[in-house]
């Protein structure tokens, strides 16, 4: 192979890593309130809405705010909090069921523009015992906001705008706003000088 055609082959690969640094580096994702429910020290993604599930007493249940693609990267509700550490000042009354709720508003990085999330807590709901997940929640973080198709959007006013909304979502090796990662970039920088350089060596000796 002579050395123009290897200058050239590189400075093609060098085009090639450019296209795929400069390229989209982000997914589509969702922002929005996932619901999880406890099992043991387990968190389940809910295969029903907050509106139609009926825990039992002594249930525990999740909600996390954050930016997913789908069920299955949804990020869970942190911490170890289980129904004896939730509703432990909270005593059984007859007729009624004790519900532990799991609020976790998220990090910043998945909040909407100009909005910080608050804190995460929990909550333990003392409701009749047909009462669904909602109903639960809705007496422990009111206000709650929904939207027309009945998509539970704000929890204790949580965002305070948006619903589900499609995002860039976070992906390994770019940035959340869809630009190239700095190592890739660098590296395509490298690759390009290489190139470069080889081509005029290989012009200077044809040149000889």
């Amino acid at each position: 192979m002579t050395a123009v055609r290897r200058a050239a082959l590189l400075l093609l690969a060098a085009l090639a890593l450019c296209a795929t640094a400069t390229g989209p580096a982000a997914a589509t994702g969702y922002r929005y309130w996932s619901f999880w429910e406890r099992d043991g020290a387990r968190w389940t993604y809910a295969t029903q809405g907050p509106s139609t599930a009926r825990p039992a007493d002594g249930s525990v249940e999740g909600f996390r705010f954050a930016v997913s693609e789908d069920s299955g990267d949804a990020s869970r509700p942190r911490g170890t909090a289980d129904f004896g550490t939730i509703c432990a000042d909270t005593p059984a009354v007859g007729g009624r069921k004790r519900v532990g709720l799991v609020l976790d508003f998220g990090t910043p990085a998945d909040a909407p523009s100009g909005e910080s999330p608050p804190a995460r807590r929990t909550a333990c709901a003392v409701v009749s015992d047909d009462a669904t997940t909602a109903e639960a929640l809705a007496t422990v973080a009111k206000p709650l906001r929904y939207d027309t198709n009945a998509l539970l959007c704000a929890i204790g006013g949580y965002p305070s705008r948006g619903c589900g909304e499609k995002v860039a979502a976070r992906v390994a090796g770019g940035t959340s706003d869809g630009g190239p990662s700095l190592g890739l970039v660098a590296g395509a920088g490298v690759v390009v000088v290489l190139a470069a350089g080889a081509f005029w060596q290989a012009r200077r000796r044809r040149n000889a």
